[in-house]
């Protein structure tokens, strides 16, 4: 499996990539290509298309979760996608895998933060596999659905309100999901913004997985200015787990990176970074 960063808040040192406060990968694995979420804006394809990545070679889109800054692209990757195949450039269409959830109504204080594109306006373009339960794209492969929430420390709060058979109520971002690897040095996770808990995403990617031993996780681990309960718990989680190596970005600010530093590997992460396993 190789991953390509094509957004996170930061760049690569001298690699002349734009960023933005979101996340997108481009994935390869087992002769298949993936789109893990699309960022805030079009800086996914400018990045991708600077990296001679074809984004209309996709198999499928996967959506970690609802939010702006992980699906607001959407709409460029529909305007991509329709003129391509208007033009007689496309002839299968990739399948946008994600929580039910992903594409309900969300808000904050009023505002919108939720995708700009419908679901039912994606179908007409995409097919959609919208699932709670874990899709396996490969043997080795597999979108986890909905995280199941175990321990007390995290995702304790909502962020916002979603609205839900029509009515309003607190978002606890239950269609906040992430991908599993199953290497053979163990599994390695790729997260968006880890809203369930980056410890709850490691139980439930283990429980569905039955492999205890943890390669490496990439991705937001939404460690923002968190409470002090939080930052120790997790990171006497990643010691007790013996967590190979981690590559915390996006939403996880330099005190939690610095914390968690010092009990597992931790890399740095930026636009243009590639990862293989």
């Amino acid at each position: 499996m190789k991953l390509t960063v094509l957004v996170d808040n930061n760049t690569i040192i001298d690699r002349y990539f734009q960023g933005e406060p979101a996340v997108s990968y481009f994935i390869e694995c087992e002769g298949k290509k993936y789109l893990f979420d699309t960022g805030y804006s079009d800086v996914f394809l400018k990045n991708a298309n600077k990296m001679g990545i074809d984004l209309l070679a996709l198999d499928a889109i996967i959506i970690s979760h609802g939010h702006n800054d992980h699906t607001w692209g959407l709409g460029e990757l529909f305007r991509l996608y329709t003129e391509a195949t208007f033009e007689g450039r496309r002839s299968n269409l990739p399948t946008i895998i994600a929580h039910p959830d992903a594409f309900l109504e969300k808000r904050v204080n009023g505002l919108p933060i939720g995708s700009m594109v419908s679901a039912s306006r994606l179908q007409s373009v995409f097919s959609l596999n919208l699932s709670r339960n874990p899709v396996k794209m490969s043997d080795k492969f597999i979108f986890l659905g909905e995280i199941e929430r175990s321990n007390s420390f995290e995702a304790i709060n909502s962020i916002g309100e979603t609205l839900k058979a029509g009515i309003w109520q607190e978002d606890f971002v239950l269609d906040d999901s992430a991908l599993v690897y199953m290497s053979e040095r163990g599994l390695v996770i790729i997260t968006g913004c880890s809203h369930s808990g980056i410890c709850n995403i490691i139980e439930y990617a283990k429980k569905v997985c039955n492999e205890d031993r943890i390669c490496d996780i990439i991705g937001g681990f939404h460690l923002l200015n968190p409470s002090h309960h939080q930052l120790i718990n997790t990171a006497e989680y990643l010691k007790r787990h013996q967590v190979g190596t981690i590559h915390a970005c996006h939403c996880t600010d330099i005190h939690s990176k610095i914390r968690l530093a010092q009990v597992v590997d931790s890399k740095e992460v930026g636009v243009g970074l590639v990862v293989e396993y």
